[in-house]
């Protein structure tokens, strides 16, 4: 009997390629082991906020090298294909990374008030924040339900943080059966696709079809749907966004801000990924689900937030009708509409974590009571802080001079180039009418408060702006605007982004 030695091979790992996941791990475990060492010490907090600060910082250093690497020299590709970072992957990493870093600086204040622990919450957020990472340079789909429940899982805790609110607890366990129940449509369609095509590589499934004709298409396109699916939940779309007013409500203020912006990134990157290297032969079919979520996104969001009297249900269904913009360019299925997502993602981080941190500010104690009769008057009281919630939601409207204006505007030039008129239509029409709620929302915050309303106006009187949210409200509002006087150089950055997608 003679023994024959079968050589193994394993993949290479190329640890640069993953340095900017591995240092929000890191930073994860490392405020961890700090809470452990200092539990009864009194700078645990401070210590454990540098830390996690000093991780976003280190990951965005490493991000901002890869970006100039990637750019000049070629995408880098590891772990057998699984991981693959080029331009896009950097560019929704820096998103991500921005989202991260502000949602961290807004919720010391908010922590320290609501007297909850502080470094359990930022490894929660640190970890969530590597898988988001780590779905934008998925190039498998193993890899990108991995990233996933990564994602989710710490977000499911931060939801129901604030163990002493029902609603909050609420908003946790809502969030995780529905998120469960996508992430096994999610599963189920990877399953799918593999039947399918052989593979689960997004490279290796558009090779597959490049060189394959299926005449029998039922089982990959049924994959192909239950993927959409499991990424609409994620990205807030309609017909599978039922969690998101409640969930947005029911969360602390800085997880909802955290939550409805680097999410959203990263869902959006995996989507675009995937219809765009693994489908583009069949673009034909799954184009139309995509126009159908976001027709139905643009006009559920835009009329649902009329009825609405609570600020952050309002912004939750601003949130549903933004992912259906970002999905008109993902439809638009070419270079400019890829360009006008990527930077639509980036303008939207910074708009919507501006007016959740205002809100944060505005919140009693407990962080229950947010209707607009609250906010009545409230730029009277307050001219700077009433006037930059204003300037961020009208942001949001898309008014001139602000990023929103940019960013709809580069979509809706994306849709028409793809000469989908009626769809089209329906974003114009959703804009008009999201610009109803949106000025809503402004018309209360410089209104005197009547006399029905002075007792609840009184108690909305806003508390002072600590330091680190008054520097995230002053960034977002520079960046909302500058982006808006000058985008050249953002959409430039977004176009360098998605050319090698």
């Amino acid at each position: 009997m003679i023994a024959v030695t079968v050589p193994i091979e394993t993949p290479t790992v190329n640890l640069w390629a993953l340095a900017p996941i591995v240092a929000l791990v890191g930073g994860g475990v490392g405020v961890v082991l700090l809470r452990a060492l200092l539990r009864r010490h009194r700078a645990v907090t401070p210590l454990s906020f540098a830390l996690a600060l000093v991780s976003v910082a280190v990951s965005g250093g490493f991000l901002y090298r890869q970006w100039h690497l990637v750019r000049d020299h070629g995408a880098i590709t590891t772990m057998a294909g699984m991981v693959r970072v080029d331009p896009f992957a950097v560019f929704i990493g820096i998103v991500i990374g921005a989202a991260t870093a502000m949602g961290l600086l807004i919720a010391y204040s908010y922590l320290k008030r609501e007297g909850l622990e502080g470094p359990e919450y930022l490894a929660l957020v640190l970890l969530s924040a590597s898988g988001m990472v780590m779905m934008s340079v998925a190039n498998d789909l193993v890899a990108v339900f991995v990233a996933l429940e990564v994602l989710s899982i710490p977000l499911y805790v931060l939801a129901a943080f604030d163990r002493r609110r029902l609603t909050s607890q609420e908003a946790g366990l809502k969030y995780f059966v529905l998120g469960a129940f996508s992430s096994a449509i999610f599963l189920y369609g990877i399953a799918l696709v593999y039947g399918g095509t052989g593979t689960t590589s997004l490279t290796g499934i558009a090779d597959f079809l490049a060189k394959n004709t299926l005449f029998e298409q039922g089982t990959l396109l049924a994959g192909i749907g239950l993927l959409i699916v499991g990424l609409g939940f994620k990205v807030a779309a309609v017909p599978f966004h039922m969690w998101t007013p409640d969930v947005y409500e029911g969360a602390p203020t800085p997880v909802t801000a955290f939550m409805s912006t680097a999410t959203k990134a990263a869902a959006f990157a995996a989507l675009l990924r995937i219809v765009t290297v693994a489908f583009p032969q069949l673009r034909d079919d799954w184009r139309p689900v995509i126009w159908v979520l976001a027709a139905l996104s643009l006009l559920v969001g835009s009329i649902a937030a009329i009825a609405q009297n609570d600020i952050k249900r309002i912004l939750a269904y601003s949130s549903i009708a933004h992912a259906g913009y970002i999905l008109m360019a993902v439809y638009a299925s070419s270079s400019r509409g890829r360009e006008a997502a990527v930077l639509y993602l980036l303008v939207y981080t910074f708009m919507s974590i501006g007016a959740f941190s205002i809100v944060m500010v505005l919140s009693h104690h407990g962080d229950a009571e947010h209707t607009l009769d609250g906010y009545r008057g409230l730029a009277l009281r307050r001219p700077l802080l009433g006037g930059l919630l204003i300037f961020f939601v009208l942001a949001q409207a898309g008014i001139p001079l602000t990023s929103g204006f940019v960013g709809k505007l580069e979509i809706f030039a994306s849709v028409a180039q793809a000469k989908s008129y009626v769809l089209l239509v329906i974003g114009v029409v959703s804009a008009v009418i999201a610009t109803f709620f949106y000025l809503r929302i402004a018309l209360t915050l410089v209104s005197a408060p009547d006399d029905d309303t002075a007792v609840e106006a009184s108690l909305a009187v806003p508390r002072r702006v600590d330091g680190w949210t008054g520097v995230v409200i002053a960034a977002a509002a520079v960046v909302t605007l500058f982006i808006g006087v000058a985008p050249g150089l953002f959409i430039h950055f977004a176009r360098d982004a998605v050319f090698f997608l």
